[in-house]
């Protein structure tokens, strides 16, 4: 569910017309809802009532500090895979001792940072990472918490870019090679073993390979326990699915997965970790771009608008569909014109939509990228040296600029030139 619905003839945002802020900030830009973003975080925590649990937020799905503060303020924790997120999360109001550091390469100097703000934990990817964590903690006098993520080597049927849990995939130690590493971890200074994590893909939409998965975690935690290891949380990650097509079946609803999670390892007493990212703030955020003109190419119409592969990359990288709704609510009944929705890049790949049959679009028109809060913004690029576009947060009526579109002075003055190319003062 969200709060973008058509209202007197119009795309709204909870109570903001979409062309009010179209006017006002111009286009592209991205848009969130508030009552969303919280009502997504609300039904996932009522989902494990009764359980021991903390939500970290995913950061690499949405970074922007208005939306991290958001979910701060409800008492959710983050999940971050660099400094940079660490550093916003902090900035946000996020206490450290709800944020979780994941990543397969995190560097020296970040291990250092995250200790000195004294995070809850790491999630420790492999051999070498356990072993400079180690020496980087001793060093500074302090304790890593950590979590070994064990890949379970279970297919998560999601989109080969965007599953991390097969044997095949960069992340996390194979099942097998676990329980050594966690009998190493037990030896070294500076490290505090606290709990276990895996997380087996993105944009899931079956229960079936997470409770492959859990119950595999349940083996491992009770093969951990009888060696002497206890731990004290078990972070299952994230990848629950959203709709990115209103003709698709629903992903699960959180209230089945949790039970899933209850029913496999619920016994084991620990406190449950989860990373979740698109589930919260992926059906939260739209892109509104403008139609610049129409083009009818041979045996092919173009809808050109003024977003691009670079403000969205998705539909480019993942073959992504998002659905497409015009702003100016469709009235009775309507032909609908097959179409490539394009943006202005210089690149074929440079499109929204391909062989969509959408409203006949003209110049002007004011259209509406749903589900476009998760892995929208934070991918965005500048390039052909196109300005990052802002991103708008709604909240009942009222709506507030949190990323503002930068100048082209702003960008360009990015690049410095070396002495040798600078013109002479005259």
């Amino acid at each position: 569910m969200h709060h973008f619905a058509y209202s007197n003839g119009s795309l709204h945002a909870e109570g903001v017309d979409i062309r009010t802020i179209a006017a006002e900030v111009g286009t592209p830009f991205y848009c969130y809802s508030s009552a969303t973003i919280e009502r997504h975080y609300e039904v996932l925590t009522q989902a494990f009532a009764g359980q021991d649990h903390l939500v970290c937020f995913a950061v690499k799905a949405n970074s922007n500090q208005a939306v991290l503060a958001t979910l701060a303020r409800l008492g959710a924790g983050m999940d971050v895979v660099s400094e940079g997120e660490l550093r916003r999360a902090r900035a946000a109001g996020v206490p450290a001792d709800r944020i979780i550091f994941a990543g397969v390469g995190k560097t020296r100097a970040e291990m250092a940072y995250a200790l000195k703000e004294g995070i809850l934990g790491f999630n420790i990817e492999s051999a070498p990472e356990l072993d400079q964590l180690s020496e980087v903690a001793s060093s500074l006098g302090l304790t890593a918490s950590i979590a070994i993520r064990v890949n379970p080597d279970v297919d998560a049927k999601t989109h080969a870019k965007i599953s991390t849990g097969k044997s095949e995939n960069k992340f996390g130690v194979p099942f097998l090679d676990a329980p050594a590493l966690y009998e190493r971890a037990r030896t070294l200074p500076g490290i505090a073993i606290s709990g276990i994590h895996m997380h087996i893909g993105s944009q899931i939409t079956e229960l079936g390979p997470f409770r492959d998965a859990f119950t595999l975690m349940r083996e491992m935690v009770l093969d951990l326990k009888s060696h002497g290891i206890t731990l004290k949380h078990l972070d299952i990650g994230g990848g629950l699915g959203v709709p990115y097509r209103a003709d698709n079946d629903w992903p699960p609803h959180p209230d089945e997965y949790a039970r899933i999670v209850k029913e496999t390892l619920g016994d084991l007493r620990l406190k449950i970790v989860m990373e979740p990212g698109r589930m919260i703030i992926g059906n939260a955020g739209i892109l509104v771009t403008r139609v610049i003109y129409v083009k009818q190419g041979q045996g092919r119409q173009f809808t050109i608008v003024d977003a691009a592969m670079n403000d969205l990359i998705r539909p480019t990288l993942y073959e992504a569909h998002h659905d497409v709704w015009p702003v100016a609510e469709p009235q009775g009944v309507h032909d609908l014109v097959a179409q490539d929705l394009v943006g202005p890049v210089c690149e074929t790949g440079d499109y929204l939509a391909l062989d969509r049959p959408l409203p006949a679009f003209k110049s002007d028109d004011l259209i509406a990228i749903m589900t476009a809060g998760a892995y929208g913004a934070v991918m965005s690029s500048s390039y052909n040296t196109r300005p990052l576009i802002p991103e708008i947060l709604v909240r009942g009526e009222t709506f507030a600029v949190v990323r503002p579109r930068p100048t082209y002075d702003d960008l360009i003055g990015q690049d410095r030139l070396p002495p040798w190319l600078t013109p002479p003062k005259t």
